[in-house]
C-alpha cells in the first residue's frame, strides 16, 4: 500500500452537500472515501471520478478527517487524508402553533410516528453505491430562488423540537411539484407528521423529499426522471398551511437542499 500524506483541506458550512473530485489516470480502478465512519465509493463519469458527503446542520466547527482509497489495476493502492473545515452557521428559531394531536400525540399516534421515523432512517441509511443522476440538480417548483426556515429551531405549541430540516417553499395547494433530477423512488406514502411524502435515492447516499403534498403520482419502487411531476402541493401532516417541504439528506446527515444546485453532473471540475 502507498499513503500520500494530507493533501487538501476543503472548505464547508454546516448544512451542506460537497461534492468531492478527481481526475481519472490509467489502471484507477476504484476510488472510495471514509467519512462519518462510513465508506462511500466514487462513481467514474467520463475521464472524472466524484462522489458526495453531506455536512450534517449539527456539525460543530472545525477540521475533520476524511480518508481516500484509491485502487489500482496492478493491486497498488494508494491513500490520503483531506481535512473538511466546517463553518458554522447562525440559525434562528420559529415558533409555531399546531393543533394539539401534532404536539401531544396518543399512544397510538406515538406508535405510528416511531415507526415511521424507524422506517425513514433505514431508508436514509442504504447506501446506493451508484448515481442516477447526469445533470445539475434543479428546484422541485421552477423558478424557486430561495426557501425558508432550513436550520431553524421549531417550537410547537411551546415545546422545543429538532432543528428544521429542510427548507419551506411557497407553493399553493396544486402546484406541481418536480424531481429534482433522476433517481428512484424509496416511499411514497401518508406520514403522520409529513403528511403525503415522496423520497427519491439519487444513488451515493442523496436523497429528495417532498413533503405535505395533497397528491402523489409515483409508486415505490419505480424510476423517475428529472423534471417529472411526481405530484401536487398541499397541507397534509403537521402544517399551518400549503407549502412544499423540500429536504435533502445525504445518508443521515440533514443538509440545506439549496446546497444540492452547486453539485454538478458529468462536466463538474
Amino acid at each position: 500500500m502507498n499513503s500520500v500524506a494530507l493533501l487538501a483541506t476543503l472548505m464547508a458550512v454546516q448544512g451542506q452537500a460537497l461534492q468531492l473530485g478527481q481526475p481519472h489516470e490509467a489502471g484507477l480502478t476504484s476510488i472510495d472515501v471514509t467519512w462519518n465512519e462510513r465508506r462511500i465509493p466514487y462513481v467514474r463519469v467520463a475521464d472524472r471520478w466524484m462522489t458526495v458527503i453531506g455536512i450534517d446542520l449539527d456539525t460543530d466547527e472545525g477540521n475533520y478527517p476524511i480518508e481516500v482509497s484509491l485502487r489500482y489495476a496492478d493491486g497498488r493502492v494508494a491513500t490520503r487524508t483531506d481535512l473538511v473545515r466546517v463553518q458554522s452557521q447562525r440559525f434562528p428559531t420559529t415558533e409555531l402553533t399546531v393543533a394539539p394531536q401534532y404536539v401531544n400525540l396518543s399512544p397510538e399516534d406515538q406508535e405510528r410516528a416511531a415507526r415511521e421515523s424507524r422506517q425513514i432512517n433505514a431508508i436514509y441509511s442504504t447506501l446506493t453505491p451508484e448515481a442516477y443522476w447526469l445533470q445539475p440538480f434543479q428546484v422541485p417548483i421552477p423558478g424557486t430562488t430561495g426557501g425558508r426556515n432550513f436550520g431553524h429551531r421549531r417550537v410547537f405549541n411551546g415545546e422545543s423540537r429538532a432543528p428544521h430540516s429542510g427548507a419551506d417553499l411557497s407553493a399553493v395547494t396544486g402546484t406541481e411539484i418536480l424531481a429534482v433530477n433522476a433517481g428512484r423512488i424509496v416511499l411514497a406514502k401518508n406520514l403522520f407528521f409529513s403528511g403525503n411524502a415522496v423520497f427519491i435515492d439519487h444513488g451515493l447516499g442523496v436523497y429528495s423529499t417532498y413533503l405535505h403534498l395533497s397528491e402523489m403520482f409515483v409508486e415505490p419502487g419505480t424510476m423517475v426522471e428529472q423534471g417529472q411531476v411526481i405530484g401536487l402541493a398541499g397541507a397534509t401532516g403537521r402544517v399551518t398551511g400549503p407549502h412544499l417541504h423540500w429536504g435533502v439528506r445525504v445518508l443521515s446527515a440533514r443538509v440545506d437542499p439549496f446546497s444540492l444546485l452547486s453539485l454538478g453532473g458529468d462536466s463538474t471540475p
